[in-house]
Order: C-alpha cells, then structure tokens, then sequence
C-alpha cells in the first residue's frame, strides 16, 4: 500500500512539475519573441503615421496610412483584406498579392490572388491578425508584429517554425457591416 502512494505522489510530483515548466518555457519563449521583435524593429525601422504597442501581447502595430474614415470592424462585419505574412528574416510565407507571391517566388498558378474575405470575429484567424484588425480602420494600411504565442504557436505551420515572431503588412480594403 505504502509502495502504491509513493507511485502515485511520485507521479503527481512529476506531472505537476513538468507543467511549471512548461509554462516557464513558455514565458521564456516570449522573452525572447519580445526581444527578437526589438532587434527586428531597431535593425530595420518601420516608417510610420502612428504607433500601437501593447506591452502585455507584445503586438506592435505601425500604421503606414490612415483612413480617418473611423470604420471599426465589428463581430460579424465582413472584411476585405490584402496582406502578406514574413517571418522576421523577411521571408515571406504567404501572401494575397500576385506581385508579391511572384517577387518572393512563392507563385502558385492555382491559387487566386486577390483580397481576403472574412467575417471579423467569426472566421478563427490567428489571434494577433484579429487583434491588429480590431485596431485598423477601414482604409488603414499597417505593419504588425507579434509574438508566436499570438501567430502559429508552438506547432508553427507549414514554412512557419514554432514559436515564430510573425510580421503582417496589412490593408483593410473593405468593411461592409452584417445585415
């Protein structure tokens, strides 16, 4: 009896053990995601009309142009959208412009380049494209930079490796409000 709790406090032990570190992990993971966003920022400045950095997410947004049109997406509004996704070596893993996809030679002829639709709150986006949307107005074209935590995670996806910080070049073409 004594030999079956002593498994089980030891397992219990383990598991409770193996989950602190990995939330330590993962803390450090967006460390260094933080710090890897900086370098990125100070070796290669982003011109900009305004700024948004939220210190909790790590997600930084820098508006190249703004609308004033003062459309804010709304759950449920649908959103036309061009953008291109890198990685912070500038290589671009996806894109909805032809020119672009062409540039990076990552063209692919069955493939239709053209806005991304969806409907804003609905379509299950990575969490940091949704966020920076929800601070764009219709008009408004930005760079966003966001921690791994906030684009792919630990799984990453396809050319995308885990935990990698993520840039978007994003341009809110269009918002039409749900009916």
């Amino acid at each position: 009896m004594m030999k079956r709790l002593s498994v089980i406090v030891f397992s219990f032990v383990i598991g409770f053990s193996s989950c602190i570190s990995d939330r330590e992990n993962d803390q450090i993971i967006f460390q260094r995601n933080l710090v890897d966003i900086e370098n990125y920022v100070t070796e290669n400045p982003i011109t900009s009309v305004k700024e948004f950095n939220d210190p909790t997410t790590g997600i930084r947004i820098y508006w190249q142009e703004l609308s004033g049109s003062g459309e804010l997406a709304e759950i449920g509004d649908t959103l036309w959208v061009d953008y291109t996704g890198k990685l912070l070596n500038n290589f671009v893993f996806d894109t909805s412009i032809d020119s672009v996809a062409r540039q990076n030679n990552m063209f692919n002829p069955n493939r239709d380049y053209e806005p991304f639709v969806m409907l804003y709150g609905l379509t299950g986006l990575i969490v940091g494209f949704e966020f920076a949307l929800s601070k764009m107005e219709e008009g408004d074209i930005a760079t966003v930079l966001m921690p791994g935590l906030y684009g792919y995670g630990a799984q990453g996806q396809g050319s995308i490796p885990p935990n990698a910080p993520l840039i978007f070049e994003v341009n809110l073409l269009e918002l039409r409000r749900k009916e």
